[in-house]
């Protein structure tokens, strides 16, 4: 008997206990209802559909706020995949952050990378693709050197499943 009423208070108590947590401090893993809002690992918080996100330099903007141009480059072939790039931040200049979606069809790829310049590397700085579910593809963000080699590139590294490393490139608008 004792233990069936201990039984019965706690799935009572449950019961009386909040789902999750109202607050959107940063400080805990709660969320707020209807806001989508989510909190990070420094506390700082923003909702699903905010698309402002921090640059290496500390500047900041937003993804879809129309500041940026896309541009899709011609397609290639790396190794038998079909590659579809665009070249978003508008034109390449030196010295500044450049952004590249790739798609790439008819493979399992662990890792994209990217860098412009010359396919030695030479001055370049290599960023690594994040995949995004949403666009099933690789965006990777990369700075220009500066000054930019003559017959500058986009060069793409795609690492397969198993865990060879094929490499193409494209003429980036500059």
């Amino acid at each position: 008997m004792h233990k069936a009423t201990t039984l019965t208070l706690a799935i009572s108590f449950a019961f009386m206990l909040p789902a999750c947590t109202e607050s959107n401090s940063g400080t805990d893993a709660g969320h707020a209802h209807g806001d989508d809002s989510h909190s990070h690992a420094d506390g700082s918080t923003h909702g699903a559909h905010d698309d402002t996100h921090t640059h290496a330099d500390g500047s900041t903007h937003a993804d879809h706020d129309g500041e940026h141009e896309s541009i899709e480059l011609d397609a290639i072939t790396i190794d038998g995949m079909r590659v579809e790039l665009t070249q978003n931040h508008g034109p390449v200049n030196a010295g500044e952050e450049e952004h590249l979606i790739v798609e790439v069809d008819g493979a399992d790829i662990l890792a994209v990378r990217v860098w412009i310049g010359t396919e030695d590397r030479t001055l370049s700085f290599v960023g690594k693709g994040e995949y995004a579910v949403l666009n099933d593809a690789f965006e990777a963000h990369t700075m220009a050197p500066d000054p930019l080699p003559e017959n500058a590139m986009w060069w793409i590294e795609i690492e397969k499943a198993d865990g060879t490393k094929v490499i193409g490139s494209a003429q980036p608008v500059m």
